[in-house]
């Protein structure tokens, strides 16, 4: 799998390239139930002027940079999209300096594997595509970072799929309070738990779900469940409480320096490797918003990068076989 670091100020001929080369794949997942039963054009629009407005001119850009096409600008609005789910698990460290790291748990056949530094709407903004305007982690350059985690429910119902979320956080919030108004009122369309730290290492989880009403916590750890497991076949299938059992204790009873916090992300109970169910950690990231440097990890490789420093490389991880087709796409956490 190559994964790619990506860097345009403005979305220009290197974000239209990425789309032309994913496009027939995003549409195909798209439209897998159906063409008619996903939003029109103008009811994913008209969502995004009401819950997201600073954002709807990017929006637009994008869409004429993809070509225009109405299934296109359907896609990109993440309205109502298809349902996505898997496994992921994310923590902030509980030392004097912010620091958050996460797993992100799906199929690699069905992700983006960009790591795109961007400077959209005059914002710098580095974080692991999804569709190629949402993110599923992610940071900006005034040190607030986000990252998303699959909320274990089945429930699916109207909002925005949960990437867009993180790319509209990052792109016009600055700390902690103002991401946790964004979450509290912009509907999710399934349930997903998303992590927010800043500079001043303030932090929260908020639990979002298409059919209640948004849970704020304060809590460190976020694995696939909210405050209890509802899908307990899921739930099996991703060790979610085995794992959520475990970052508490390496929070509080062994308290540890970051980089082996970090590093035990890369075993198990944290790491993955069932891809012949269909998903696998397929990297670690840490997020340091105090410095705005991120580092991405894989057992005995790693790429660092940060807003000063982001070279165009790439990154080629061998996976084991993945026996099972993606079913969900993009997305997942």
């Amino acid at each position: 799998m190559l994964f790619r670091a990506i860097h345009e100020d403005e979305p220009g001929p290197k974000w239209s390239g990425l789309f032309s080369e994913y496009r027939n794949a995003y549409l195909t997942w798209w439209a897998r139930e159906g063409v008619a039963v996903r939003p029109t054009y103008m009811e994913g629009l008209n969502a995004m002027r009401t819950h997201m407005p600073e954002i709807v001119p990017l929006y637009e850009q994008l869409v004429e940079l993809a070509g225009g096409g109405d299934r296109d600008a359907r896609f990109l609005s993440f309205y109502c999209p298809p349902r996505y789910l898997t496994g992921c698990s994310q923590a902030i460290w509980p030392g004097d300096k912010p620091l958050m790291v996460r797993n992100y748990d799906y199929n690699p056949h069905a992700v983006d594997a960009v790591l795109l530094r961007t400077r959209w709407q005059g914002r710098r903004v580095i974080g692991m595509s999804d569709g190629l305007f949402g993110l599923v982690d992610g940071m900006n350059e005034d040190g607030l970072a986000v990252s998303l985690t699959f909320g274990g429910r089945r429930e699916a119902g109207v909002g925005f799929g949960v990437p867009l979320l993180l790319r509209y956080i990052l792109q016009t919030c600055t700390t902690v309070p103002e991401a946790i108004d964004v979450l509290a009122r912009v509907p999710s369309h399934m349930s997903y738990n998303v992590t927010v730290l800043d500079a001043k290492r303030r932090f929260a989880t908020a639990y979002l779900a298409p059919d209640r009403a948004p849970q704020i916590t304060h809590a460190a750890v976020a694995t696939n469940h909210q405050e209890r497991v509802e899908w307990r076949s899921h739930a099996r299938l991703t060790a979610t409480v085995e794992r959520e059992r475990y970052l508490p204790q390496r929070l509080t009873l062994h308290p540890e320096p970051e980089d082996k916090f970090i590093r035990a992300f890369l075993r198990p109970p944290l790491y993955s490797l069932a891809f012949d169910r269909g998903f696998g950690t397929l990297y670690t990231a840490a997020y340091r918003p105090r410095t705005g440097r991120v580092e991405i990890f894989w057992p005995g490789r790693q790429w660092s990068k940060s807003f000063d420093a982001f070279e165009e490389d790439s990154m080629t991880i061998a996976y084991p076989q993945v026996t099972t087709a993606p079913a969900h796409y993009p997305g997942g956490a």
